[in-house]
């Protein structure tokens, strides 16, 4: 396995610039995710890695060593698509051992079934090995298109959104079967998603993209905990952080169009106006709650319920485990988990409050 490190790579296209100035490295044995929404640049960055987009400026490297002059099949990395792209007449064995019939592996057809029956046995489809791949399942497909990556043992794995085309259950087991595999083999993983579950339980690090720039690099927790901007806050958390325009009034923090004041937390300091930041967990109803605001809607969803809070013309989302025999049109009383505020200026950076 390889380390991994892009070094201010652009790419511009006639009509957009799809990466700018982009500059990360996944160490050996990482699991690295590329967190952000469509149009992003994440599936361009992986084609950049990968070689088979060329960068207009930049460096990638391989250990240290560039492979910028390097085509794709000398770059030894394994590309897993979000369509499956397998070949359908062929069995799921002819599948998987395709790659390794290279005439540049000169590998002999009993060290091939070798490889495969190992690979098959990791992802549970060694059943399946005659059955052709136009009769699989969408997760047995794409359990076979990872089979096909892994069976090669490349330097660097590239993920490009493998788990998006499948139902939720079915993406849930992969992603957990996939993460046990990935630190099981040791593997340098270089993963793209918009899906902010997957980035933040299966990564060891995030790196989030808009727009073509990289706006922050972190542990999951760096970035669900210590987000440094309004956009990564809100990609990550559901339901989404609660953002309430603040003044400061002598001691205290007033959320405009509505009636709740905030002591101002010790040892903070913030501006005159300022954009609050709370995460719906810590908006805790509690009958000898400071706070108080009427019931507008209740989203039971099983393991936990969302609660809809209004006060004035704001509404605070509030998540409480299990149900709750709270009505609508109730006045409900709440805390604030003070000590996890977040603050932002009106440009939407975070501040040290």
């Amino acid at each position: 396995m390889s380390d991994l490190e892009l070094k201010n790579i652009t790419k511009n296209f006639p009509d957009v610039t799809a990466l700018n100035d982009v500059s990360f490295d996944v160490k050996d044995g990482e699991f690295f995710v590329l967190l952000g929404h469509t149009g992003a640049g994440k599936t361009t960055t992986l084609r950049v890695v990968a070689g088979l987009t060329n960068q207009d400026e930049g460096t990638v490297l391989f250990d240290g060593d560039s492979v910028n002059d390097l085509a794709p099949a000398d770059r030894d990395v394994a590309f897993v698509f979000q369509q499956y792209s397998l070949y359908p007449t062929m069995s799921v064995y002819d599948n998987l051992a395709f790659p390794l019939r290279s005439p540049l592996r000169k590998l002999s057809e009993e060290e091939i079934r070798r490889q495969v029956d190992i690979v098959a046995e990791k992802l549970h489809i060694d059943h399946l090995l005659e059955r052709k791949t136009a009769y699989l399942s969408g997760g047995e497909m794409q359990r076979v298109s990872l089979g096909r990556a892994m069976v090669r043992q490349p330097r660097i794995f590239l993920m490009d959104e493998p788990l998006s085309n499948l139902d939720a259950k079915l993406r849930e087991t992969l992603r957990v079967e996939l993460q046990h595999l990935q630190k099981t083999e040791g593997s340098t993983t270089l993963f793209v998603t918009h899906d902010q579950i997957e980035a933040l339980t299966m990564a060891d690090r995030i790196a989030v993209l808009n727009e073509g720039s990289i706006v922050q690099i972190g542990t999951p927790e760096d970035i669900y905990d210590r987000p440094n901007t309004i956009f990564v806050a809100q990609l990550v958390g559901t339901p989404r952080i609660n953002l309430v325009e603040t003044s400061r009034e002598d001691c205290n923090i007033f959320i405009k169009n509505s009636t709740l004041y905030i002591p101002i937390p010790e040892g903070w300091e913030p501006p005159d106006s300022f954009v609050l930041g709370i995460r719906p967990e810590d908006v805790m109803p509690d009958r000898e709650g400071e706070f108080a605001g009427e019931l507008a809607l209740t989203e039971p969803l099983g393991m936990e319920t969302i609660l809809h809070i209004t006060s004035g013309e704001k509404t605070l989302l509030s998540v409480i485990p299990g149900t709750t025999d709270l009505k609508i049109g109730e006045n409900v009383k709440f805390n604030i988990a003070q000590e996890r505020l977040y603050c932002f200026n009106m440009d939407g950076d975070s501040l040290t409050c």
